[in-house]
């Protein structure tokens, strides 16, 4: 025996004192080997090791770097999605029909066996064989069982168009009549030609322009998929009336986007840049293989297999995205405790909406039902949502809360879905508005100088900084003030012009007339970073989105001119040789660029410009809401589609 080995055991065996240390010594290695594997920071590789691989786990996808909304240097974002456990449906997309023509291109399809995992291909395609057999033999069940009995089985381009109370790109596409703000608004629409043609030439199919060295960025945010600014772009090119420019991003699209690869994917990013631009431009366009390939996607994520079931252009196109994903998730490395992110998993919503009504499948929408049933019933310290929420547990893992950076999004999804459902989803409403009065009775405050501004709340305790993500809270709390109580609407629209007119302050004070990433109210400082490492800018959109909804809300002309000045300051520090570049300190003329067009700058900061200087009737907010990548998606108006496709039905029987 091992025992009998040991210096001072004797033949018979060991003595008590030192049968005591030897078990005492025992027990607390089997405690720490346990320990590592279940209560430290959640691991699914770990969990491998315990669970059978047919175990469906709470899901996470992501990848820590080249993140687009780095909340601050050292804490970029990811995003979490559950899936419910041993769905084995198949999905089949709603055929769409239209009454004018709709594009072709040459049929043929393609078999790619795609690698899962990491396994090697044999096994892949091995799987993915199986795996189709087994969506092909319930597909006719599913089908019957996911439509909704009260939705007409296809889903009519032509129908939604009739139901939109006005043209999405309004009268003469929304050219303002005042000949100075018409002269503006061509300015914005020659920077995003400017950024668009750079990018073009330099970094065609990657991901972003880097315009000091002259090419392409891809990362691997994305998990292999490439052309995100193109993605982007789409709808941003469309409304601007770049029509030579838009057809060649809709035939990379066609030609050009595979959505087969390999690689660790954000579901956040790829879903509001890629499903949200695809989404957007389909409905602004009717073009069907826009949409159809966002749809492919998702279906990765949401634990389904796809099974291409259109016929002509749609299922030529869709043949060459017919996989299964791997089931591999996990959440960001630097998430406290392997922890989701609430600006992440709350930011599905509008898209998933939209995928269930044009495929007819409401999986899509009991996926983003479900997280709101889980944030429901969490018990929430003083009404707040925390920023981080263990995927596990479903349980805060700790107290940070933010309306900046980690949680953004999450509220803007909230009132938008209430918009968006035609202010039928009375759930969303219900949450928005109480998070809201949280938000105003715990992280609200005033400076010594008069400026309102939303803190951060840790523990219980202030943090009296205000990131420039924050500064989309001025839109929100505008674009809400109307369907709130009749006694505080016009607190709501006060509001939300006070934290608008802070952000500017953030933008005046600085050398360059752009904001820095936070800026601060303590120790004297007021608008302004403190920190070397919050003095950047990146392009970022909100400030102007927010010059946007306000002056569509008031129609006061300070928003107008504040949104000049930005562009005044993107031409003088952020325009380079190749492109626009964003710039390490704001607080200097002198300023040093970071050599990266990020993809958000095309969709959303040129977007949102443009649209500050046309009426209000091109994307009418009555129609559309925005993403937050702002892609525009319509209202969704369920009586009116489903009254005109009974009217149709009579007229054609």
């Amino acid at each position: 025996m091992v025992f009998r080995k040991l210096p001072g055991v004797s033949a018979p065996g060991l003595r008590l004192s030192q049968k005591f240390v030897f078990l005492l010594f025992l027990s607390g290695l089997v405690t720490l080997c346990f320990g590592a594997l279940f209560f430290l920071p959640d691991s699914v590789r770990l969990k491998r090791i315990f669970l059978s691989r047919t175990e469906t786990q709470p899901v996470t996808v992501g990848s820590e770097n080249d993140l687009k909304r780095a909340k601050d240097p050292d804490t970029p974002r990811g995003m979490t999605s559950s899936s419910a456990k041993g769905e084995t449906t198949s999905t089949k997309v709603r055929p769409f029909t239209r009454k004018s023509p709709s594009v072709t291109r040459g049929a043929g399809t393609e078999d790619r066996p795609v690698a899962a995992g990491g396994d090697g291909g044999a096994v892949a395609s091995e799987e993915q064989t199986a795996s189709r057999s087994r969506a092909e033999s319930t597909s006719e069940r599913s089908t019957a069982s996911n439509q909704d009995p009260n939705k007409s089985d296809t889903f009519s381009y032509d129908t939604f168009r009739r139901c939109l109370l006005k043209a999405p790109l309004g009268k003469d596409m929304g050219r303002p009549s005042d000949p100075l703000t018409a002269e503006r608004r061509d300015k914005v629409r020659e920077m995003m030609k400017f950024s668009w043609d750079n990018y073009k030439r330099y970094a065609w199919g990657k991901n972003e322009l880097r315009p000091l060295t002259r090419n392409g960025h891809v990362g691997n945010m994305f998990g292999g998929l490439r052309g995100a600014s193109i993605i982007d772009s789409l709808d941003t090119l469309y409304i601007m009336g770049l029509k030579e420019e838009y057809n060649d991003a809709k035939e990379w699209v066609k030609n050009s986007l595979e959505m087969n690869t390999n690689g660790e994917a954000s579901l956040f990013e790829v879903n509001i840049r890629y499903v949200g631009g695809l989404l957007s431009a389909f409905y602004l366009t009717g073009e069907e293989v826009l949409t159809c390939t966002g749809v492919c996607w998702v279906l990765t994520c949401t634990g389904e297999c796809w099974v291409p079931t259109c016929t002509g252009v749609l299922g030529a196109h869709l043949a060459r995205c017919a996989f299964c994903c791997s089931g591999t998730s996990w959440s960001w490395g630097w998430a406290s405790a392997g922890s989701s992110i609430l600006a992440e998993f709350g930011t599905l919503h509008l898209e998933f909406v939209h995928l269930t009504e044009l495929s007819g499948n409401p999986i899509y929408t009991e996926k983003v039902m479900n997280i709101r049933k889980v944030l429901n019933k969490i018990e929430k310290p003083h009404g707040l949502y925390p920023n981080f929420l263990s995927p596990v547990s479903g349980n805060w893992v700790q107290h940070h809360v933010s309306v900046g950076g980690l949680g953004d999004s999450f509220y803007e999804y909230l009132i938008k879905s209430y918009l968006m459902s035609d202010r039928t989803d009375q759930d969303a409403k219900t949450m928005y508005y109480s998070a809201l009065k949280a938000i105003e009775d715990n992280l609200v405050q005033k400076s010594a100088g008069g400026l309102t501004y939303m803190a951060e709340w840790r523990g219980g305790v202030l943090d009296h900084k205000m990131g420039h993500l924050a500064c989309f809270s001025g839109g929100m709390v505008g674009l809400g003030a109307d369907d709130g109580p009749p006694d505080k609407r016009q607190h709501f629209l006060d509001l939300a012009a006070e934290i608008t007119h802070t952000c500017h302050e953030s933008y005046d004070r600085s050398a360059t007339k752009l904001g820095p990433e936070a800026f601060r109210f303590d120790s004297g400082a007021e608008a302004m970073a403190t920190r070397l490492s919050d003095r950047y800018y990146i392009l970022r959109p909100e400030v102007v989105e927010s010059y946007m909804y306000m002056w569509r809300l008031t129609h006061d002309p300070k928003y107008r001119q504040w949104g000049w000045e930005a562009v005044e300051a993107l031409e003088q520090h952020c325009r380079v040789e190749s492109g626009f570049s964003g710039i390490r300190d704001v607080y200097t003329t002198t300023v040093g660029h970071d050599n990266m067009q990020q993809s958000f700058f095309l969709s959303e900061t040129l977007k949102y410009l443009y649209l500050l200087f046309s009426d209000d009737d091109l994307l009418s907010l009555d129609d559309w809401v925005f993403n937050t990548e702002a892609h525009p998606l319509p209202v969704v108006r369920s009586g009116c589609l489903l009254d005109d496709a009974e009217q149709h039905k009579t007229t054609t029987s």
